[in-house]
């Protein structure tokens, strides 16, 4: 069993069959490797609180309001609209079929990494401990049972920024902007607290890694930088 930390809803969201590179059990241990969340008590549950008033003040700014709102929808559909502009072309299952499928099982994979922490740590959210409404209140019935830390989103935002950066380099800085950003809309949004966004970028970078001894995705990434280059001659 993969043992995603996906929500039914994603899953059934996406409808796609996953052959992921590593099972759970085949990903670093965020358990033995990284610390846990901070303790109420701690600076570090501080600086989460001064971030989610800021997340509440960027709130309203109605354009980042209104693009942390779209990435809460979880899934690689809102990935590939969202990180368009960034990557510097469309991506879709029909035209690009190497670069779909690379960025579909390569950031399934890397999510599989917060399955154990999410279950262990089980983090209640910045919006059930202030008990005020996110901005995309339809999730908030599964994120009460679903752990806060790490961001399963900001995963799922990052390694698809790295899997991107990987096939584009060119576009680096535009797409790692964008992916930093999807994460910190979690912070916006009030479903994640900064450590929960942190601790997962920390986490993505391990599960990255992983991702390379994988044969299998070695070749997947090469098929898709060979698409990328067949793709970028047409436009010329």
């Amino acid at each position: 069993m993969m043992g995603l930390c996906l929500t039914m809803t994603a899953l059934a969201q996406e409808k796609e069959t996953v052959n992921a590179y590593f099972t759970t059990g085949e990903m670093p241990d965020m358990m033995y490797f990284m610390p846990g969340p901070p303790d109420s008590c701690s600076a570090a549950f501080a600086n989460d609180v001064n971030r989610y008033y800021w997340g509440k003040q960027m709130r309203n700014d109605p354009e980042r309001a209104a693009e942390a709102t779209r990435d809460a929808v979880y899934g690689l559909s809102t990935i590939l609209t969202e990180f368009e502009e960034a990557f510097g072309m469309k991506i879709s299952k029909e035209e690009t079929p190497e670069i779909y499928k690379v960025l579909l099982e390569g950031t399934a994979t890397c999510d599989s990494i917060c399955t154990i922490p999410k279950r262990k740590y089980m983090r209640r959210r910045p919006f059930m401990v202030f008990n005020e409404p996110t901005l995309y209140p339809e999730d908030e019935p599964a994120l009460r049972l679903n752990g806060s830390f790490p961001s399963g989103h900001t995963i799922l935002g990052w390694s698809a920024a790295l899997l991107m950066m990987e096939i584009n380099p060119d576009r680096a800085n535009e797409i790692l902007k964008r992916g930093y950003r999807y994460g910190e809309n979690r912070v916006v949004v009030g479903a994640h607290w900064q450590s929960d966004t942190d601790a997962a970028r920390v986490a993505t970078s391990a599960a990255y890694a992983r991702l390379h001894t994988s044969e299998r995705f070695l070749e997947q990434m090469k098929k898709a930088r060979k698409e990328f280059a067949a793709m970028c001659k047409k436009k010329k």
